[in-house]
Parts: structure tokens; sequence; C-alpha cells
């Protein structure tokens, strides 16, 4: 390994002299390229990724002052994949560099890819706004190339951070999208119920029980057969007892679904929110008497 870092910072050196000559311009920076992508596989091989990052970006320079955008952005994206390891802030900033080349030379689907990757780096780091607003961009990307499977994948990513954001109406909105998009599509409506459930519980959330009824006769439009699903239900169930301010029917009504279909993460930590919206009303009006 020592071998190879030795290996790769003499081709650095040699790559900065070559630069620092008075060759011709192309073949200059032609020369300083093809050292610089050797002495970055060097510090891969050596396992330096802060050395094997720091050195794809000088070959992604290089690429651009040759006016090749594609070679620069791939070269970003090589430097991205080496601060992954070390630094999710140098990879992100690497990776941003990329998407803004592949738009510029309209390799939409590229860039839709790397915003997916930018949008997946941030929710690593807990940054649900930053990840979210990747997701988003993603999203339209794929939707635009017409890669759809893609971009509803971004599409519940980005109203999932919503919810867990406090952004309900955001979430609402794109997740009943979702839903009317789905039921159109013979190979995707049978996920639809789900998609429902989860824009149902953001309703839950926002605590109108009035709002919430008039969803769910909405949902039924969307989705005819949704009325017959346990996922109505569970939902219906949920109202009631938010009307009524019964947090012991709300909790078996969650845990009758439960013990069928496991309710993941995310809609225990909304439904928990709604659950504890309830036992505070209860204890306000109680010291109201």
């Amino acid at each position: 390994m020592a071998d190879q870092t030795a290996k790769g910072e003499e081709l650095e050196r040699k790559a900065e002299k070559t630069l620092g000559g008075w060759g011709i311009f192309c073949n200059k920076y032609d020369e300083a390229a093809d050292l610089f992508d050797s002495a970055a596989i060097c510090f891969k091989l050596a396992k330096n990724w802060e050395r094997a990052g720091s050195v794809s970006i000088k070959l992604a320079d290089c690429h651009l002052k040759l006016h090749s955008k594609h070679e620069a952005a791939s070269a970003y994206v090589d430097a991205a994949n080496c601060y992954k390891k070390i630094s999710i802030q140098d990879a992100t900033q690497s990776l941003n560099q990329a998407v803004k080349l592949f738009l510029e030379i309209g390799r939409l689907n590229m860039a839709a890819r790397y915003y997916k990757e930018l949008g997946e780096l941030n929710e690593q780091e807990h940054n649900l706004e930053n990840a979210m607003e990747y997701f988003e961009q993603a999203a339209d990307l794929f939707q635009s190339e017409e890669v759809t499977t893609s971009a509803n994948q971004c599409k519940q990513k980005v109203a999932q951070f919503a919810a867990q954001l406090e952004q309900y109406p955001k979430a609402i909105e794109v997740y009943e999208a979702l839903a009317r998009c789905s039921a159109k599509n013979s190979l995707l409506k049978y996920g639809v119920k789900g998609i429902l459930l989860n824009a149902g519980i953001c309703q839950l959330c926002k605590g109108d029980v009035v709002a919430i009824t008039n969803a769910l006769e909405q949902y039924q439009e969307i989705d005819p057969t949704f009325s017959g699903t346990r996922e109505y239900k569970l939902l219906a169930n949920l109202v009631d007892s938010m009307d009524e301010g019964d947090v012991a029917k709300f909790t078996d009504a969650a845990q009758e679904y439960d013990s069928m279909t496991r309710l993941d993460p995310w809609k225990t930590r909304l439904l928990l929110r709604v659950k504890n919206a309830i036992k505070a009303k209860e204890v306000a009006e109680d010291d109201l008497t």
C-alpha cells in the first residue's frame, strides 16, 4: 500500500509539472489528465481516499480545460465515491458539481440519478430538508425522462420527509397525486391502498376530523376498492377514536392492524404523534373541569 501511495504521489507531481510547462495547450492537459487518472488509481489501491478524491478533482479540472464536460462530470463522480468513505460534505460538493455538468450537456437521466444519490447521502446525515429537496429535483428529472418507477420512488421519499418535518399538507399532496397516478396503472394499482394509508395518517396528524372524514370519501373515489381494505378500516377507526378523544380505542385499532400487517417505524412515529395529541387534549379538558 505504501508503494502505491508513493507511486501516486510521483504521478501527481509529474502531472503538476506538465501543467506548469510550456507544452501545446491540448497536449499539456491531455497528458496531465492521463497522469492524474493513473495517480487516482494508485491512491485508490492504497485506500488513501482523501488523496484519490483530490486528484480526481484535478482530473476533472483538466477535462474542463479540454471542454470535455462529460469526462469532467465522471471525474467528479469518482471523487465523490472516494470522499463518501471519509467526508459526506466533500462527497456532496463533488456530486453537485457532477450534476451541474450533466445538466449542462443534457444528460438528464444521469443528473437525476445523482440528485437521488445526493438525497440518500443527506438522509444518512439526517439532513431531511436537504434530502427532500434533492429527491424532489430527482423526481422531476426522472419524470421528464419518463422513468416513472424511479420518479415515484423519489416522490415517496419527498412525502416521507415532509411528514417527518411536520409539513403535512405537502406530504398529503404528494401521496394523493401518487395514488391517483398509480390507480391508473395496472402494474401499480395494487400499491394504492398503502399510499392512501400514508396520506390518511398525515391527515390524522393535522388533527382536523372533518377534513380527515372528507379525505376518506375522496380516497374511495381514487380507488373504489379502498373502503373494503384493512387500511381503510384502520383509518376509519382511528378517526372515530380521535373524534371521541379515546386513547385506548386509538391504541387498540393500531395494535389490531399491526398484528396482521407490521406498521413500519415511519407510520409508528406519526401515529404516536397523533396519540400524544389526543392525550394532550384530554389533559387540557380535564384541567378546565
